[in-house]
């Protein structure tokens, strides 16, 4: 079984890398690793030449641990399973389920490289790679990893060509929620392919489907209808139902995405906003003295003791007006 299948029974589109890939990518990585520890040894030891033997060797080992075991679990560790080698090749590490790894898968996978790539010049990572059905050394078998492809050749899939114009629209009762998706899965195969085969293997083959279909959604075959157009016409209803479903669930979404949002606040006339004055309450307006209700600052004149003129006055303005002097509304000093 070369599908990736996770723990939900859902099947994965990738690829296991097989062994000719696997073996050039880790070429290409070893071919890298080992010209860092040339040189990183020769500079050591052009800096460490006053240094007895012990202190050499130790420095040795220390590079080969550092550069040839804490390199690749470094560097697929912080490219999440790309070394170099294996982004040439189009390879990459995952986890069994299909996520990225991490620290320990890389930190096993390593481990278990010094043992069957270094120690045994590949040999058994060739074996282990051979017999597993997915292509996997002890470190993925080990770790939980899996080597897969992530450059695959993607082919054009052809369109299911459309059903007459006079039977479109003519399934619209017909119960499709009964069929499976392996059924469907035939059905487009055959109406994709059915132009690449022979008469009589087409004829048979649109019988059997046809039959098949009917039997599930209780609609049978027209008198007189094809079986080729019938099973267009109604693989055309189906899409034409999930169009219709997504439409309406970007429809209920956008709604709801405009009822959470803020409506915009409209000003009436007698809002008061900043740096605006109702008439009543402009600058010098007569009725501009607070903003106290009209009734709470007084009674108003009497328009007809306004007209009048004298209705209002009092006894200092009359004796004023009297000895026609200028009407100051105060009585003289005593």
């Amino acid at each position: 079984m070369n599908e990736l299948v996770t723990g939900d029974a859902v099947v994965l589109g990738l690829q296991p890398a097989r062994l000719p890939s696997r073996a050039l990518a880790i070429a290409i990585d070893l071919a890298v690793l080992l010209t860092v520890f040339v040189l990183v040894s020769v500079g050591l030891a052009v800096a460490t030449v006053t240094l007895d033997e012990a202190a050499t060797a130790a420095i040795g080992v220390a590079v080969f641990l550092l550069v040839l075991v804490g390199g690749p679990i470094a560097v697929e560790t912080l490219s999440q399973g790309r070394s170099l080698g294996k982004l040439a090749c189009g390879l990459r590490v995952v986890r069994d389920d299909g996520g990225p790894i991490r620290f320990r898968h890389a930190l096993v996978r390593g481990s278990m490289g010094v043992v069957e790539i270094l120690g045994t010049f590949g040999v058994v990572a060739c074996v282990s790679s051979l017999v597993s059905a997915r292509g996997r050394r002890l470190g993925d078998v080990f770790g939980g990893t899996l080597v897969v492809r992530e450059r695959v050749s993607v082919t054009r899939t052809p369109a299911v060509p459309p059903p007459p114009p006079w039977l479109v629209g003519r399934f619209q009762q017909a119960d499709l929620s009964t069929v499976p998706d392996g059924l469907w899965l035939a059905i487009r195969q055959y109406l994709t392919r059915m132009g690449q085969l022979d008469a009589a293997v087409r004829w048979s083959m649109a019988e059997r489907l046809s039959s098949d279909l009917a039997a599930l959604t209780g609609t049978p075959v027209p008198q007189g209808v094809p079986a080729a157009a019938y099973l267009a016409a109604v693989v055309h209803e189906r899409q034409t139902r999930d169009a219709r479903r997504v439409t309406a669930a970007a429809n209920v979404a956008a709604r709801t995405r405009a009822q959470a949002s803020p409506s915009p606040v409209h000003l009436s006339p007698t809002t008061h906003r900043p740096g605006h004055f109702p008439p009543t309450h402009r600058p010098g307006h007569p009725d501009a003295a607070g903003d106290a209700p009209v009734g709470a600052r007084g009674p108003l004149p009497d328009p007809g003791q306004q007209q009048a003129g004298h209705g209002g006055d009092t006894p200092a303005a009359h004796a004023d007006r009297a000895q026609g002097r200028p009407t100051t509304g105060f009585a003289p000093p005593a």
